[in-house]
């Protein structure tokens, strides 16, 4: 079995960590050449310090890598991915490709599944998602995620070689929902970032988590996923860690914008972009999604914390 995990990001090579201690053949792929260089001379991920890369996991570069690989993973940034596939999609071979990345694409608002599906059609598509860090994975603490393939004879054989002992991998067949937990609770959590460092408290925070929640579930009902995925790993239990630990970027940026201090825009946070999508897809769907509009107009400056939250305590009272 040939796993390549697509990404030298600090997920990308825990995941490569955590499978190279269970499967024979496991390359992580690089960006640059420059990178898998250093990456074989040291064997640590300045992105993931502590972590010392097995020697048994193959580190490389370039799309011809995927030519040979069983499974590919890709844990590249959500924004980047449509041009990635448009680089690989000739190496690729119809290979599975399991999308280890959270969001939706601002250009097109689809999930990575549907770009899969879109630019490399002879591929079958699925996702990794739910609560995890890096660290937790690349140091074999127990974590259950979900994996959802759209083919249950794919995704069973998928959940058998994506198992490592310390990841509980549950399966589904809706991707829509998968997909959509993932994406949305990085907006949710940017959010629980803001109250909290703008002082405005932990009670604030759980109304934030849960009426966020409702917001998650009405986006993707409408969009065709099942209510009991969005309770699950992928959503619930997502949205959970996101928005209460400080290992998330996103929540540790809501943190900063919150508290007014500069963030190093250098890293990645989905949850920005996000953000934009939800508000632009809600728009067209006719749907109202307060929490995500205001994490919109604050990560565009459109907005000042104190302006988005008295106008989300002056909406009109409704039943729960």
């Amino acid at each position: 079995m040939k796993i390549t995990v697509v990404g030298a990001g600090a997920f990308g090579t825990s995941l490569a960590v955590s499978f190279a201690g269970s499967t024979d053949d496991v390359t992580l792929l690089c960006r640059t050449e420059a990178t898998a260089s250093r990456l074989r001379e040291t064997r640590e991920n300045p992105k993931l310090p502590g972590v010392t890369l097995p020697g048994s996991l193959n580190v490389s570069h370039g799309t011809d890598v995927l030519k040979q690989a069983d499974v590919i993973l890709l844990a590249i940034p959500m924004q980047t991915l449509s041009k990635y596939l448009e680089t690989a999609k000739d190496s690729v071979n119809g290979t599975p490709l399991v999308a280890c990345c959270k969001g939706l694409d601002m250009q097109t608002l689809m999930g990575p599944t549907e770009l899969i599906q879109r630019l490399t059609p002879a591929s079958t598509p699925a996702v990794l998602t739910g609560p995890s860090f890096a660290i937790d994975i690349a140091q074999h603490l127990p974590t259950a995620l979900t994996l959802a393939c759209p083919d249950d004879d794919t995704g069973a054989w998928l959940q058998a070689c994506l198992s490592p002992p310390h990841v509980r991998l549950y399966r589904t067949t809706d991707t829509t929902g998968a997909q959509l937990g993932g994406a949305l609770k990085n907006v949710i959590a940017i959010a629980c970032g803001v109250a909290i460092g703008a002082g405005l408290g932990e009670s604030a925070r759980a109304a934030l988590i849960a009426r966020g929640l409702a917001e998650m579930q009405s986006l993707a009902g409408r969009l065709g996923a099942e209510p009991a995925t969005l309770q699950g790993l992928s959503g619930l239990g997502d949205l959970a860690l996101t928005c209460t630990s400080e290992k998330s970027r996103n929540y540790r940026y809501g943190l900063a914008l919150g508290a007014g201090e500069s963030w190093d825009d250098s890293t990645t946070t989905e949850g920005v972009a996000t953000a934009r999508a939800v508000s632009e897809l809600s728009q067209k769907l006719g749907l109202e999604m307060p929490i995500s509009q205001a994490v919109s107009d604050l990560v565009t400056g459109g907005a000042a914390v104190n302006t988005v939250m008295a106008d989300l305590l002056r909406r009109p009272l409704k039943e729960e």
